[in-house]
């Protein structure tokens, strides 16, 4: 079996929403709006960029990696300028979510490429969801020569230069985020932490994979080769929450993504999911997400 942090890394599959390349003189403002269910990125390839999110403002050098996981509204800027929000500037579409921005004042030049993406199976977004409010990777050796491809490409928009751009943007998020796990302490506890222990790791990752299982307390602790009293507590004490609601937790995250998708009946996500009838399911859901699915669908 590989590891359960490794099969969520796996599943950082990413669906572009935004990407701009940004031609920005200085001085110069952007504020980026809220973008809900999405994570901000920002690679600068040349000049400078300070960003203030939640308050908190870090200065970037060319080669540095910025995520927004949360997809909150902050400000891109250097100088003294005013922030007006991005999309009321003028951009020149490339592609539909492809843009291309030249904004400032006529100085120096910086070269940023940005972008909002969005995840979409529950374990991804359950990764992004624990990820602190604002991550910053400094140029570091296994991203340089992504970074390089990129600038090379935002220097001179070449044919196919944007199908290049939006997929090594893609390639540094995950880098970005990989590289957080391997060096912040942060990254080993909660649910991250959880996922890295041999024994509850593979009850996280079984629960995953097949959350229609009928699981039970005692079954998810014999596949771990626990007894059913320290599973039940060392789940709880790692992940934050007992198994069985972690359980029906996340049927519900998957149940949400397929309700998204409007292929099927909610009958048949409830059988999906295990549910031996449409009202049990209905009721869990309406337990844990707050609304029926019904209403979750027209939302």
């Amino acid at each position: 079996m590989s590891d359960p942090l490794g099969e969520a890394l796996h599943l950082l599959r990413m669906s572009g929403t935004f990407y701009c390349r940004n031609e920005l003189t200085e001085p110069w403002g952007l504020t980026m709006p809220d973008m809900a269910d999405c994570l901000w990125f920002h690679v600068l390839t040349s000049g400078r960029c300070d960003v203030e999110v939640d308050g908190e403002i870090t200065s970037l050098e060319p080669g540095d990696v910025l995520l927004v996981p949360g997809g909150q509204s902050h400000r891109l800027f250097h100088g003294e300028a005013e922030s007006p929000l991005v999309t009321t500037l003028p951009h020149t579409f490339e592609t539909s979510n492809y843009a291309i921005l030249r904004h400032g004042a006529g100085g120096a030049m910086t070269h940023l490429v940005c972008g909002a993406v969005r995840f979409d199976d529950p374990a991804a977004k359950h990764l992004v969801d624990v990820l602190p409010h604002m991550l910053c990777v400094r140029r570091a050796d296994d991203m340089r020569a992504t970074i390089d491809l990129m600038a090379a490409e935002a220097r001179t928009l070449r044919p196919g230069g944007e199908a290049v751009i939006t997929r090594l943007a893609d390639v540094l998020v995950i880098q970005t985020i990989r590289s957080w796990l391997a060096t912040d302490p942060a990254a080993r506890t909660g649910w991250l932490g959880a996922l890295q222990d041999q024994q509850i790791g593979r009850a996280l990752a079984l629960i995953h994979r097949d959350p229609a299982q009928p699981w039970t307390v005692e079954r998810l602790a014999h596949q771990t080769a626990m007894s059913r009293s320290a599973f039940a507590a060392r789940f709880t004490g790692l992940v934050g929450e007992p198994a069985m609601r972690y359980v029906t937790r996340w049927r519900m995250h998957v149940a949400m993504n397929r309700l998204r998708d409007r292929d099927s009946t909610v009958s048949e996500i409830a059988r999906g999911l295990g549910y031996e009838s449409e009202a049990a399911f209905s009721r869990a859901f309406k337990r844990i997400v707050g609304v029926s699915p019904g209403q979750a669908r027209a939302g």
